[in-house]
């Protein structure tokens, strides 16, 4: 999307009062609403362009994020059930990052560089966790 049509979709947000999409203000880097910091559901943005997340994003359900380019997680990111990463360049993890269900790292830098406890150990020492399994593989 050119930066031509992102100034249409804001004109029309501010005269309009027709809010830009939501996917289309994630890949674009553009803020988002308190409201729209907390999806209720499930997020996935596997096999798109995205590079990065807004802070205190909250994902009620699973978070897809394998096959992208994203290369860090917001800080205070929290998935209510499983987070996927495979697939993806993601060499570092944030502070106060909490899962409830599984982490999937499987061909990340992070599955070829640590062990599930150092993974787990380096998640617990940023004040977060992951509540079920962690894997390094691909299932």
């Amino acid at each position: 999307m050119s930066l031509n049509a992102i100034n249409i979709l804001k004109f029309l947000e501010k005269v309009d009062n027709r809010p830009i999409p939501f996917l289309i203000k994630l890949t674009k880097n553009l803020p988002l609403t308190p409201e729209e910091s907390n999806v209720k559901g499930n997020l996935n943005l596997s096999f798109t362009k995205i590079t990065s997340l807004p802070d205190n994003l909250n994902v009620g359900g699973d978070l897809d994020l394998s096959e992208t380019s994203i290369t860090s997680l917001p800080d205070n990111l929290q998935v209510g059930r499983s987070l996927n990463l495979s697939d993806s360049p993601i060499a570092s993890l944030p502070n106060n990052l909490k899962v409830s269900g599984d982490l999937y790292l499987g061909f990340t830098p992070l599955s070829e560089q640590y062990t599930k406890e150092q993974i787990r150990q380096m998640i617990e020492d940023k004040g977060g966790y992951v509540k079920k399994h962690i894997y390094l593989y691909l299932l």
